[in-house]
């Protein structure tokens, strides 16, 4: 993509703004019919023409005239076929501007209130699709806020915004928005609530007291029943008002702050004058409004902060608020008595942080499919494999030292002593047996534990070397290089995607190893007769009167099979002390070892390091991608 196009369609008002993949800077507002912020409102006039903005508002010869719809989408279907007829108007005037070319490779993403479910979104979404519009995608609103403020170097300074638990409060025309963001990434983004609490309804009371005042309230309420845009257009001059006396309430306390509309309906036009005072901005929070049940908008804003407060149970360190109504001093006054421990903080231009912070999620977002792309390639090649395949010998030196004395006191030691008891009647059973109980014992889950020091300590090195691999992809996509950093992983506990080190070795796949293992134990143990499991220093048996006498009669050899499949008397086992047997254990650790290493060069190296190296790559890469299915190009 080479740009992004960021759309606000707002209840009220709506703004675009674009941005080119390679731009440092921030989005460019587009100006649509001479305003960068123009009224969500549309006309058909008899010759077909379409018009969207203020001048749809009062558009003399309109045989159709809509606005404020985008609040009644979620209930009224009918809202879908304005909403459509909208946007095909502003796609018009960007085409007829120059700031959208036909099938130049770009994308829209649009805004919606977090509390949309993904039915909604998607409904939405090809709503502007069957418009004719690039690519598009429907992103939370309160989410692209954030985005905005995280870029924005106003807001940055003295905050590390992105390390930092959010309360993005967005407060708009017909409803207020709150979602709650944690490190900076949309997968934590959990909305925490949606409420029908709209700065539209202190216009709405702005408009109704300047009526009472204007001395021609009859004849405007008739006007307002016959043509609603005509009183939209009256609530959005009374918004205008509102928000020029807010917004320097110092000044406009000592200086008269009026807005005058001249109204063309059927006749002579009629003015309507407003004003904007002291007294009057006290009453558009305080009094009852009949959509709230009687209730204020003070108090209804306040009571959904302590309910959000209670659902995040300990307030966030930053609260950011966006939305024309920010702008209003008492609004960050009540944030702060709910939240008085946190940092409150607002755009200068909230009216236009959403779209900017739309256009910068399309940049993000292909910044983060390039970024899986060229890891995929990664995966794919052989390079994973020819790392750890360089480290393969440490991990067997590593692992075998490990495991050699845990096997021997695990499965060896508990055998002898089966022979020893009796339970094990000949000695030509035990080879079996011996080899059996080594193999369970490396398959249990105490043996795979054990492995988990030593195969740690021999992936910090692998991992270090595939970082030279990873990091300049993360730099070359703006995302942050700890997000495929298997040595940060390895060295967290409270990560959940990581590499499980004691399922490095599944046992299935790696049958050559272990029966190496065990071959080895076995035949120094036993010397592939069982003898000299009972033999080396053993002062019972071996030195007694009854094996010499053996000896004399048959010869060694025969000695040696007659003993193996000899049924000795108990009396005669237990001559064969369990220390000497122990201390057989300790004198052939180091030769277990050294013959592992040596049957593993000369009879099956190839074999097993090849099926070593296929399965923990295999799990690398498994790691990897999932470690990259979580990641998200920071916000800022």
């Amino acid at each position: 993509m080479e740009r992004y196009f960021g759309f606000d369609l707002g209840d009220a008002e709506s703004a675009v703004a674009r941005l080119t993949k390679e731009a440092s800077d921030t989005p460019e507002v587009l100006k649509i019919r001479e305003s960068r912020s123009f009224i969500t409102a549309y006309a058909q006039m008899p010759d077909g023409e379409l018009l969207i903005g203020e001048t749809a508002c009062y558009a003399a010869k309109a045989v159709k005239r809509e606005i404020r719809f985008k609040s009644r989408y979620l209930r009224d279907p009918e809202s879908h076929v304005h909403i459509k007829r909208f946007a095909a108007g502003v796609l018009g005037e960007l085409y007829g501007s120059g700031d959208l070319v036909k099938n130049e490779d770009c994308c829209f993403y649009i805004g919606c209130p977090a509390g949309w479910d993904k039915t909604a979104r998607e409904e939405y979404r090809s709503i502007f699709e069957e418009t004719g519009y690039p690519p598009a995608r429907i992103i939370s609103e309160s989410r692209a806020a954030l985005v905005s403020a995280c870029r924005s170097k106003h807001l940055q300074v003295g905050y590390d915004i992105l390390s930092k638990p959010v309360l993005v409060v967005d407060i708009g025309s017909s409803t207020t928005d709150f979602a709650y963001i944690a490190g900076g990434k949309e997968v934590e983004l959990k909305t925490a609530g949606e409420v029908e609490l709209g700065g539209g309804m202190m216009d709405a009371l702005l408009l109704e007291k300047s009526l009472r005042e204007s001395g021609k309230e009859e004849k405007i309420r008739r006007i307002f029943e016959e043509s609603h845009p005509w009183k939209n257009y009256c609530e959005f001059a009374a918004r205008r008002l509102k928000e020029k006396y807010f917004s320097d309430e110092a000044y406009w306390k000592e200086n008269p702050c009026t807005e005058s509309v001249m109204i063309h309906y059927s006749g002579l036009p009629v003015r309507l004058k407003m004003s904007m005072d002291e007294k009057t901005a006290a009453a558009l929070t305080e009094s009852g409004i009949e959509a709230l049940n009687g209730r204020s908008f003070r108090e209804v804003f306040c009571s959904s902060l302590d309910e959000i407060r209670e659902k995040l149970q300990s307030g966030p360190e930053l609260i950011f608020l966006t939305g024309g109504v920010s702008k209003m001093p008492l609004i960050r006054s009540w944030v702060r008595e709910a939240f008085p421990e946190s940092v409150v903080i607002a755009g200068s231009e909230p009216e236009f942080s959403v779209a900017r912070g739309l256009a910068y999620c399309g940049r993000i977002d292909e910044d983060l499919r390039e970024f899986k792309a060229e890891l995929d390639e990664l995966i794919h090649s052989t390079k994973v494999e020819e790392i750890v395949k360089e480290h393969i010998g440490d991990l067997y030196r590593e692992t075998v030292e490990t495991m050699v004395e845990p096997v021997l006191e695990k499965a060896a030691l508990p055998v002898f002593d089966r022979w020893r008891s009796g339970e094990i009647r000949k000695l030509s059973e035990v080879d079996g047996i011996l080899e059996e109980e080594i193999r369970s014992y490396l398959m249990t889950e105490e043996a795979k534990n054990l492995l988990v020091k030593p195969i740690m300590n021999w992936l910090k090195p692998v991992s270090a070397e595939l970082e030279e691999l990873t990091v300049p992809i993360c730099v070359r996509h703006r995302v942050p290089y700890r997000s495929l950093s298997l040595t940060s992983y390895l060295a967290l506990s409270d990560i959940d995607i990581r590499i499980e080190a004691k399922n490095i070795f599944a046992v299935e796949e790696i049958t050559l190893m272990i029966d190496t293992i065990v071959s080895v134990v076995v035949g120094l143990l036993c010397g592939g007769s069982g003898i000299a499991m009972i033999s080396s220093g053993a002062p019972g048996i071996i030195a007694g009167a009854f094996l010499s006498l053996v000896v004399l009669v048959l010869g060694k050899h025969q000695m040696e099979k007659a003993l193996l499949s000899m049924d000795i008397p108990n009396v005669m086992r237990k001559l064969v002390r369990r220390r000497s047997f122990e201390s057989r254990l300790e004198s052939i650790r180091d030769e277990i070892c050294a013959n592992f290493y040596r049957s593993l060069e000369e009879e099956k190296n190839e074999e097993i390091t090849d099926r070593m190296v296929g399965e923990i790559s295999s799990q690398i890469e498994l790691c990897l991608t999932k470690m990259a299915e979580v990641v998200e190009v920071p916000l800022g």
